[in-house]
C-alpha cells in the first residue's frame, strides 16, 4: 500500500488503527466505503448530498414540475435576488450550459425575470418574480425539515465544527482543478 493510500485511509478512520465506534457491522455493505476507501471525502459527501438531493428534488419536481437545475436557479435568487447566469453558476457549481437552459425554462414560467443592466448591455441581472418566490417558499420548510433530520445525529456544538470545516472546504475549492486531465495526470506519475 502506497504512502497516500495509507495516509487517506488513517484519515477515513479518523485517525484510529480500527474503524470507528459507529456500530456499524462489518458485513454491511456500507462499511468497506467508510473504513476501507481511500476517497472516503467525495464518498462520504455524495452519500450525504444523494440522501438529501434524491428525495427534496423528487418532490420539488412532483410539487412545482422543475428540475433540480431549474430549481437551483429560483434558490440561487431566493438567497441573493438580481445575480447574473455566471454569479449562479459560480455559486452553484453547475455547468453554464444547464444553468442556461434552466434559466430560459423558468423564465418561460414567469418565474424570473431577465433584465439588460442599461450601462452594460451584455449584462442580464436575474430576478425572482413573486410567482418564482412563492414557488421557492412553497417547499422551503420541506427543505429545512430534511436537514434538520439529517442533523439530527450531531451534537449542537458538532453541526458549529462541521459547519466551519465544510465552508473552509468550499471556500478553498476556487483553486483545486476544474477538470482531470488524463495526459497530465499519467506524465506526472511517470
Amino acid at each position: 500500500m502506497d504512502r497516500l493510500q495509507r495516509m487517506a485511509l488513517h484519515e477515513a478512520r479518523a485517525g484510529r488503527e480500527t474503524p470507528g465506534p459507529q456500530h456499524l457491522p462489518q458485513d454491511d455493505p456500507l462499511f468497506p466505503k467508510l473504513w476501507d476507501n481511500p476517497c472516503w471525502l467525495s464518498f462520504r459527501l455524495n452519500f450525504l448530498a444523494l440522501q438529501f438531493n434524491n428525495p427534496v428534488y423528487g418532490r420539488i419536481q412532483q410539487q412545482l414540475g422543475l428540475l433540480r437545475p431549474e430549481f437551483v436557479v429560483l434558490w440561487s435568487l431566493y438567497l441573493g435576488d438580481g445575480l447574473t447566469l455566471t454569479e449562479v453558476v459560480r455559486s452553484s457549481n453547475f455547468p453554464k450550459n444547464t444553468l442556461s437552459r434552466a434559466v430560459n425554462k423558468v423564465a418561460t414560467l414567469g418565474l424570473i425575470d431577465r433584465e439588460i443592466d442599461p450601462s452594460d448591455q451584455r449584462r442580464v441581472t436575474l430576478t425572482l418574480t413573486e410567482k418564482g418566490r412563492a414557488a421557492v417558499v412553497s417547499v422551503k420548510e420541506l427543505m429545512l425539515e430534511h436537514e434538520r433530520a439529517m442533523l439530527e445525529c450531531l451534537s449542537p456544538a458538532e453541526r458549529l465544527t462541521l459547519s466551519d470545516l465544510l465552508t473552509k472546504m468550499v471556500v478553498a475549492s476556487g483553486s483545486w482543478p476544474r477538470d482531470m486531465n488524463v495526459a497530465e495526470a499519467a506524465a506526472a506519475t511517470d
